[in-house]
């Protein structure tokens, strides 16, 4: 188990391996659930939406701020067939 230290202004800083594991990357968000006992669930932040939203941002019927870049287009792709959040 890692230990943190909580600076003065309560901040906590996680470690790269930590990261890593959450597969964060610098800039990404990550989700914190408070849970019973003191406790909380920290997680890899995901995009809502779905693979849905996704094919039709593809065919025109959603349109998009931006276009999507092929990492995007790949990452959305690989969250839907998962079964997982992902999309436009």
């Amino acid at each position: 188990m890692a230990s943190l230290g909580v600076t003065a202004e309560g901040q906590v800083t996680l470690k790269q391996d930590l990261l890593q594991h959450l597969g964060v990357k610098p800039g990404e968000r990550v989700d914190v659930e408070k849970l019973p006992n003191g406790e909380v669930r920290l997680r890899a932040a995901r995009p809502a939406g779905n693979i849905e939203g996704f094919f039709h941002a593809l065919d025109g019927k959603v349109s998009l701020q931006k276009p999507l870049t092929i990492d995007e287009m790949n990452d959305i792709a690989a969250a839907g067939w998962a079964g997982t959040s992902g999309g436009a």
